[in-house]
């Protein structure tokens, strides 16, 4: 690597995927933001950012409800399965 720059695809924060785990558990960004500790318009912010991160929308907005894009029901999985990964890890020590 140059310059200390990764290559390849961004990767993702897991606290992106804990908030998008969340809301799509919640189907609300009021509920999600209350379980993950942070104000509503941080979520969005959170949510913004995973998408730009990934060039699709992963939620599609219904009034005060959410629900998942396809593309969101794809990452559903990889990400519970990421956020499990990074549980057994820590469970280790």
């Amino acid at each position: 690597m140059e310059n200390g720059q990764r290559q390849g695809a961004p990767l993702i924060d897991l606290d992106l995927y804990r908030t998008f785990f969340t809301i799509a558990e919640t189907s609300s960004f009021t509920k999600a933001s209350e379980l993950v500790g942070r104000t509503p318009s941080a979520v969005s912010m959170q949510i913004k950012k995973l998408e730009t991160i990934l060039g699709v929308p992963v939620f599609v907005r219904e009034g005060r409800s959410v629900r998942l894009t396809p593309e969101g029901e794809a990452l559903l999985g990889n990400a519970r399965r990421i956020l499990m990964l990074n549980e057994a890890a820590v469970s280790l020590f």
